[in-house]
Parts: C-alpha cells; structure tokens; sequence
C-alpha cells in the first residue's frame, strides 16, 4: 500500500487451528484476519459493529473480494494486517488490505474487500449513518 498514513495495522498470531494439513495457513483463514483488522479498524473510530446493529439496525456484509497469495504463513507467526479504505462510497467501504509477515516484511497476502452497509430489516443496501460517516477518514 502506497500511503501508510492512512493504514490501520492489526496484529495476529497464527495458531495451530489456522493451519492445514500442509502445517501452513488455509488460505480462507486470511480472510478471517483481514476481517479483524476492519473491525478493529472501526472500533478504532470509536463504533462497535453490535452497537451499530441494535442502535441503527445495520450489519456490514462483505460484498466483493480479490485475494492474491504470494507466500505462506506458518504456525507461531507474527503478522501483522494492514487495512487501507481505498474508496468511501455513500453504503459502501472499500478496502486494500495486505498480511505481512512481522519477522522479515515478506508480504503473504493482498486483498481487495468491498463491504456493503446493509439494513438487518430489509437486507438491502443503505446509507453509512451520518454520525460514523463523519468519522471515517475521506480518501485521497
């Protein structure tokens, strides 16, 4: 990612249950880290996802991703989870993310993630609440 000004960085250990047969992580377990990165990202601004759901009735869906995997993460690595909001659309978050290996920088994985606010009655898309919109930093 080209602007770390902007990048939220989530620290993960990999555990033995990430890992596969091969003793490497599965590949869907990336997703489950990038995905906490964007939570903590957003608690970060001070909004916790259970709060937004009972307060204002929405969930955030993932709607979109790519994924490439360079190299592979193995058992007791430290990473770290990069999430950079690439694009603020009106009910819509987009996400480049990347998983890094702490100990050499080896970049393992990247990502691009669209996430939809999404109203819990209707299962439609809707607008991001004002209150967080504010909150989230505009992109460049």
């Amino acid at each position: 990612m080209n602007d770390e000004s902007h990048s939220f960085v989530w620290p993960v250990r990999v555990y033995y249950e990430d890992t596969d047969a091969g003793g490497v992580v599965y590949y869907a377990n990336y997703l489950k880290f990038m995905e906490r990165a964007r939570t903590e990202w957003l608690r970060s601004l001070g909004f916790e996802q259970d709060q937004l759901l009972q307060r204002d009735g929405i969930i955030f869906a993932v709607r979109e991703v790519e994924v490439g995997y360079h190299h592979p993460a193995r058992f007791n690595d430290a990473l770290e989870v990069i999430a950079r909001l690439a694009k603020k659309g009106r009910a819509s978050l987009t996400f480049n993310q990347e998983v890094i290996r702490t100990a050499d920088t080896q970049l393992l994985c990247r990502g691009t993630i669209k996430i939809a606010c999404v109203d819990m009655k209707t299962m439609r898309p809707t607008p991001i609440p004002k209150r967080l919109m504010t909150e989230i930093p505009d992109v460049d």
